[in-house]
């Protein structure tokens, strides 16, 4: 199941007047798209597009700032209407997942076209936001039937018909086949999943790696990974993309410290901590900065991640403008291991500690700007 333009789809839910303009989430013209509502992508705009080429091809579009907790609310709603049909859910994203709903129609009396009809019938009826089913014999199909008939569409791959289907469909559809990956296809003369089926195991291996040998079971519409229930997060990140290049270094403290307190507090949602931090940054010139360190103890504080990304930022050249920068932890672990031992060096940290879950519990109860650090105003 694949929500369609899910993000703007709940922008339009909530603010009906838009219900016929064209939409885009993101931020500012140096930000680029997260999503755009099918409005907006009759002009031409595209996930992951750069705002100011978005805005060029649609100008007259309402741009919205994301509200990732109210998206993170709907999306909780929607795994929970899923997890009454089956446990066996794989999350891909807030917005889409696999269903492996194999024995489900004893327990449920109906097959699971029925049940998938349903479930996206009570997603509009209930939440408002409408979603497109793939159904089909393994995952690869089922991507690609979801992606078949959008926005609210419903489309069956089945087993019979999979090699007729497949065989004059473009290789591009293949999940995870990038342009780089089709521009070498291109040049091996290999357009369609009929130009595949010409090739031997071996000699798409020799060209390919191992991304050959999958394309062999690929070309045959045959996919054996299972549904994964439990996918572990590895990290959790945050970063943001600046209206214009800058080298206010009191300005980037202030973005660094928003960012760290984005990351801790999903951590905190999730029950999480990190080993490590990591610092991210992009120049005007476009070279991404990417710097680690391992943390003596589990974290899951903005203060203390802070603290670290900040040390790993005053090593960087400061004679340089920049565009982006993030933060973000990972080696995840139980929040139960987090902050566990005394930092003999740091003998304020514990104070700064009990502060920030104190900060975190007024604003559980009075709001998100109940109480805020002078940083976060920079």
């Amino acid at each position: 199941m694949d929500c369609d333009a899910f993000y703007a789809s709940v922008e339009k839910r909530d603010r009906p007047e838009l219900a016929d303009k064209p939409v885009i989430i993101g931020g500012g013209r140096r930000g680029v798209v997260s999503t755009a509502c099918y409005v907006a992508r009759i002009r031409g705009v595209k996930s992951a597009m750069p705002m100011f080429q978005a805005l060029k091809l649609c100008p007259d579009a309402v741009v919205i700032k994301p509200r990732m907790q109210v998206y993170v609310d709907v999306s909780r709603q929607i795994r929970a209407m899923m997890e009454e049909l089956t446990p066996a859910i794989e999350p891909l994203s807030l917005d889409e997942a696999f269903l492996d709903l194999r024995g489900t129609e004893r327990l449920h009396g109906v097959p699971p076209a029925v049940m998938l009809a349903r479930l996206v019938q009570r997603m509009k009826s209930e939440l408002g936001v409408t979603g497109s089913i793939g159904l089909s014999h393994n995952k690869f199909l089922a991507k690609i039937a979801s992606d078949l008939n959008k926005p609210n569409g419903f489309s069956v791959i089945g087993q019979a018909e999979t090699a007729a289907f497949l065989l004059d469909k473009p290789v591009r559809m293949i999940w995870g086949v990038g342009a780089t990956t089709q521009e070498h296809l291109d040049r091996a003369g290999i357009r369609s999943f009929s130009d595949l089926l010409r090739w031997d195991k071996e000699t798409l291996h020799a060209k390919f790696g191992s991304m050959g040998n999958r394309l062999w079971h690929l070309a045959r519409g045959q996919d054996s990974r299972c549904v994964r229930q439990d996918t572990a997060m590895k990290s959790i990140s945050n970063e943001t993309t600046f209206f214009e290049d800058t080298t206010d270094l009191d300005l980037l403290e202030g973005h660094l410290w928003r960012m760290c307190e984005k990351v801790s507090d999903r951590a905190k949602a999730k029950g999480l901590a990190g080993r490590v931090a990591t610092l991210k940054v992009k120049t005007a010139k476009h070279k991404i900065v990417t710097r680690r360190v391992t943390l003596r103890d589990a974290t899951q504080l903005a203060d203390t991640l802070f603290r670290n990304v900040k040390g790993l930022f005053d090593q960087l050249d400061h004679g340089v403008a920049y565009r982006l920068i993030g933060a973000g932890l990972s080696d995840l672990c139980s929040e139960v291991e987090a902050e566990r031992y005394q930092d003999l060096l740091d003998p304020n940290a514990a104070k700064r500690g009990a502060a920030e879950r104190a900060a975190d519990a007024i604003r559980k109860k009075f709001g998100p700007d109940a109480i805020v650090k002078g940083r976060s105003l920079r």
